[in-house]
């Protein structure tokens, strides 16, 4: 029966968020929606951070490689041939990259394929090593990535980077994909397959000797969470419909481990809770930067101070409270109910 409920309620649940988007799409602003967008884009990139970094342990730092390549993919394949001609001046397009359209949705798919072929190749000889040495290479890995991209101009457009990309990243796009990357990594991470995982982050050492491959775990999961990263980075490129090789540096990297660390290592609920606090608290500390009127007073806006503002948060979350928002606590419709029913009979 709690099987049953729950299911209802999880339909529930994805009702209700249907029906929030459907009504915010004709009662907010551009603005409001922008938001609301980049929520679930963080939300997904940093579910797919949590699964290598929060449950298997591997600190990475290469998901800003994963991301361009994603959104370099989706964006080649959804550009007209007409767009193309005209966009790529320092070498033209290389065939058949220059005749070929294809659905979003496919543009999406195949940029979160390819981003996880890379991490499937980066994770053969990176994964021997461990700790510090591994988020090292993996950041050297972005790094090569960029470079690349800068380079082959015949793909990349080089430094020019891609405009004009069709905004097909709406609300609808974006908490479909949000929905999937939950239901996914939900169902690895309460399966056998993610108690090994947990197992490896825990104490590799113990996994091993119980028999564990661990090494192709940690590469499974190292894919797999590039594939959702190449999926965010493919939505991020046609929601704010340009993108060049400037924009995949550290520090998009350093923004999803803020959301993931500030969340909770370990938890997805902490990551979706992460995702929407950081992204609303960023934006909404934008009024910092910007000249404030007191009375007959005014108070000139200071360029840069929302992130030391930001930045003090978040030495403030690490301090009184290291393990993040919900630790590794996660949201339960048993242990909601549970509660609600140990409180009643309390009363």
């Amino acid at each position: 029966m709690n099987r049953t409920r729950n299911l209802i309620l999880n339909c529930l649940a994805v009702a209700g968020l249907g029906a929030f988007i459907w009504w915010a799409q004709d009662n907010l602003d551009g603005y409001q929606i922008q938001v609301l967008n980049l929520i679930a884009v963080n939300a997904i990139l940093a579910l797919s951070l949590n699964l290598i970094y929060g449950f298997t342990g591997m600190f990475s730092l290469g998901h800003a490689g994963f991301m361009a390549i994603g959104a370099y993919v989706c964006a080649l394949l959804i550009l007209t041939p007409a767009q193309k001609e005209t966009m790529w001046i320092l070498e033209p397009l290389v065939w058949p990259l220059s005749v070929i359209q294809s659905p979003f949705f496919v543009a999406v798919l195949l940029g979160g394929l390819i981003a996880a072929l890379c991490g499937l190749i980066i994770a053969i000889p990176v994964l021997r090593l461990g700790g510090d040495y591994l988020g090292i290479a993996t950041l050297g890995f972005a790094e090569i990535i960029r470079v690349v991209l800068t380079n082959l101009s015949f793909i990349t457009n080089g430094a020019l980077g891609i405009k004009g990309i069709p905004n097909y990243a709406n609300l609808w796009w974006n908490y479909g994909w949000l929905l999937l990357t939950l239901f996914v990594i939900v169902r690895l991470v309460n399966s056998n397959f993610g108690n090994v995982l947990k197992a490896i982050r825990d104490d590799e050492i113990a996994a091993k000797n119980m028999g564990i491959n661990t090494f192709f775990y940690r590469v499974v999961s190292f894919s797999v969470g590039a594939f959702f990263a190449g999926v965010g980075g493919a939505l991020m490129g046609s929601l704010i419909t340009t993108i060049d090789p400037k924009m995949f540096v550290f520090t998009l990297t350093f923004n999803v481990l803020m959301i993931t660390v500030a969340g909770g290592l370990g938890s997805i609920t902490g990551s979706l809770i992460g995702s929407v606090v950081i992204t609303v608290l960023l934006e909404w500390l934008r009024i910092v930067e910007n000249p404030l009127v007191i009375g007959d007073f005014e108070i000139p806006g200071i360029p840069g101070m929302r992130m030391v503002i930001f930045s003090l948060a978040l030495i403030l979350i690490i301090l009184f409270r290291s393990e993040g928002i919900m630790g590794m606590r996660e949201f339960s419709w048993n242990r909601l109910f549970g509660r609600s029913a140990q409180g009643g009979d309390a009363k």
